[in-house]
């Protein structure tokens, strides 16, 4: 497990969903695509309730007490219980960035981590790297969601023109 390759590719992706995310209006931030899509202004909420509740919590718990049980989270339901799509975005994109740079500092502190060290997930044993390795995968799927969801407002924006001789999408 390269630890610092794992850090680098995490602060790179918060420049990235920061990039995604600044500087668009109120309304893009809010758009939805359809009913069940998130908006950007979810998954940056989301991203945000991740860093503090999820991966450096759960990843702690594997590395220095495993045989504690996870906390319970519910990230589908938070999006509307926490009514994420209420918020500002520019408070919520620095939110996660503050969120990112201390797991980064969390990361960067930990001593001989035993990467191998297991714990009992609902699905079945996990090791404390799968955790980490999950982690820097999980900001590539919601980067991939933000550009799906530029391109979409995109389309919708320049309807009821095309945007066929762009490319396939």
């Amino acid at each position: 497990m390269n630890v610092e390759q794992c850090m680098q590719t995490m602060r790179a992706n918060a420049a990235r969903i920061h990039t995604l995310a600044h500087g668009i209006s109120e309304e893009q931030a809010r758009w939805r695509p359809d009913a069940v899509a998130w908006s950007i202004l979810e998954v940056i909420n989301h991203l945000y309730d991740e860093e503090q509740y999820d991966f450096r919590v759960r990843l702690d718990i594997m590395l220095h007490d495993p045989e504690r049980p996870w906390p319970k989270i519910d990230p589908q339901g938070w999006v509307q219980t926490r009514d994420y799509n209420s918020r500002a975005l520019e408070e919520s994109l620095q939110n996660f960035l503050r969120e990112r740079a201390s797991s980064l500092d969390w990361l960067r502190r930990l001593n001989a981590a035993n990467w191998e060290a297991a714990s009992t997930a609902p699905w079945g044993q996990m090791r404390a790297g799968d955790m980490l390795a999950a982690w820097v995968a999980h900001d590539l799927l919601h980067l991939r969601q933000l550009v799906e969801l530029h391109h979409a407002y995109t389309i919708a924006q320049l309807a009821p023109y095309e945007t066929r001789y762009a490319g396939e999408w």
